[in-house]
């Protein structure tokens, strides 16, 4: 039997197995690698690491495929699968076939590492149990993936467009948060627990809670959706629960509340903090009891239903209030989930904005609209109150009324123009928000000559001396009554200066170098690759 620190890497890319077993190594354990999913089912014949690192996408067999594999002949070997594919149903696919965790690429070594040590740690812990529980030695302990680990963080640093993909359940984005939801409902996927969905207005909370249907063993049976907010209280019991014929005047027949319509499926209450207290008693009988009656019957009717709720409000402070049920919350909070606001996944916006962007011009059938440099950085800088849904809203009004293929900053909302009132919802461009386009190719350097730099270096200790070298270049770049398009060029070369000369101060650290530019490790990373950075 292998060593019990010894991990294994599989992965068709060198680099990244390279990477991965100098990191182990450091560590202090034993790796070894492998290309191809054939050579590790052939190893696994004779031996068996501590824990199996892999990819999930290589030629020849898949990382799920290989997964598959291990759950049968070595079920209690934790398996990690990383994918550049940072969306949800590679996640969702992970977890149903009993990965422990699922890690988004490039990522930070030292939390993949921490991960390993955590796996690694979590198996022997399970082993030394199943040992002293085991008087004749004999039988198999449960396996670390029954405790999936739930801390790990990855940060992928590629661009937004690469490996990433809308599911049918309309959830899109790469951004940290967004990989926690996606985990989430991965872990759900063969569960039948109520979920609490909480999230700012515009989140995406129904998107959710149909991803957790599609990915249940329910995605067969009927998805219904109702939203507590829109029913008028007199109404709202018959929705819910359905009626008898004759049961109150207007009544001519046999109505099916969506209770019986979701039947075997999923129902999902929307805004559940707005439930009158009558119905919020009837739906906690429902839940306790597992059936109903409709209004006017006196026949119990069989609820089969897996209940997801939302809702926007602080559900714990209406419980205080005494305007939310203490009992119903706790059947309803068995699994709580929270939506992160649109604030919180900057890095996403360029992402969603270019789906939305086409999703419009494809239903009006013209050609997709592209966002110039100027206008994703306002987009990146605004606060979005309203989140996805103000996003698309605004992709959707960009489409109709902007004439030009590019849309500038000139051609966005008023109301989202710092010159036009929006400070009230625009915050400063942070790390996440800052999005720098790559200079194009052939575009030519800021000039600078000699005595630019020298006069730089002289006003460098002077906080304000390197905005007159820059007012300066600018001025004599727009002499040329040719000139076009000089932003991109002047925001690259200044980008480049303060990366290379941070590098430089940091002796080659990127860690350290995002540090001190008050940026993220993935966010220096992309703008290293993409502004050509050695």
């Amino acid at each position: 039997m292998t060593a019990v620190g010894e991990i294994w890497v599989v992965d068709d890319d060198h680099s990244i197995r390279w990477v991965l077993e100098r990191a182990l190594v450091r560590a202090g354990f034993g790796v070894r690698t492998f290309a191809q999913v054939d050579e590790v089912l052939a190893a696994l014949a004779v031996s068996e690491p501590a824990v199996l690192v892999s990819d999930i996408r290589m030629p020849g067999a898949s990382g799920i495929e290989l997964l598959y594999q291990v759950r049968q002949r070595r079920p209690t070997l934790p398996v990690i699968i990383m994918t550049a594919y940072s969306d949800l149903d590679s996640a969702v696919s992970a977890f149903q076939a009993g990965a422990f965790e699922y890690l988004p690429k490039p990522f930070d070594l030292m939390q993949a590492v921490a991960l390993v040590q955590r796996a690694a740690q979590g198996r022997a812990e399970a082993a030394r149990g199943a040992a002293s529980a085991r008087p004749s030695g004999r039988g198999a302990g449960a396996g670390a993936h029954s405790d999936p680990e739930r801390g790990a963080k990855a940060q992928a640093t590629q661009s937004p467009q690469a490996g990433a993909r809308m599911s049918d359940a309309g959830l899109l984005g790469q951004a940290p948060a967004m990989q926690a939801v996606y985990r989430a409902i991965g872990r759900l996927a063969r569960s039948d627990a109520t979920v609490l969905l909480t999230g700012q207005s515009g989140t995406g909370k129904e998107r959710v809670a149909r991803a957790l249907h599609q990915h249940s063993v329910r995605a067969e049976r009927p998805f219904v959706a109702i939203n507590m907010a829109a029913i008028p209280r007199d109404l709202m019991e018959s929705e819910l629960f359905g009626h008898e014929r004759g049961a109150f005047t207007g009544a001519q027949t046999l109505r099916r509340g969506r209770f019986e319509q979701a039947e075997g499926g999923t129902l999902f209450l929307d805004e559940i903090g707005d439930m009158p207290a009558e119905m919020q008693t009837r739906l906690l009988r429902v839940l306790s009891e597992g059936h109903f009656y409709r209004v006017g019957g006196n026949q119990p009717v069989k609820s089969r239903v897996r209940v997801i709720a939302a809702t926007h409000q602080d559900l714990e402070a209406r419980v205080a209030q005494g305007l939310f049920r203490d009992d119903l919350f706790h059947r309803l909070n068995v699994i709580r989930l929270r939506l992160p606001p649109l604030a919180e996944r900057v890095e996403d916006i360029p992402l969603l904005a270019e789906h939305f962007l086409a999703e419009s011009a494809a239903s009006l059938g013209v050609e997709p609209k592209q966002l110039g440099a100027d206008a994703l950085r306002v987009l990146c800088a605004f606060d979005w109150p309203g989140n996805v849904r103000q996003l698309e809203n605004v992709c959707q009004w960009l489409t109709v009324m902007t004439a030009a293929h590019v849309v500038t900053m000139a051609d966005l909302p008023p109301e989202m123009l710092p010159s036009r009132g929006a400070a009230a919802t625009a915050r400063p461009v942070t790390e996440a928000a800052s999005v720098a386009a790559p200079q194009a190719s052939g575009t030519p350097a800021v000039p600078t000559d000699a005595a630019d730099q020298e006069e730089g270096h002289r006003q460098s200790a002077d906080p304000e001396g390197w905005c007159e070298v820059l007012a300066k270049l600018a001025r004599q770049q727009l002499e040329d009554p040719q000139a076009r398009d000089l932003l991109t060029p002047l925001q690259a070369s200044f980008e480049r200066t303060l990366i290379e000369a941070a590098l430089e101060a940091t002796g080659g650290h990127r860690g350290e170098a995002a540090r001190r530019l008050g940026l993220g490790r993935n966010t220096l990373a992309r703008k290293i690759r993409d502004l050509g950075i050695d």
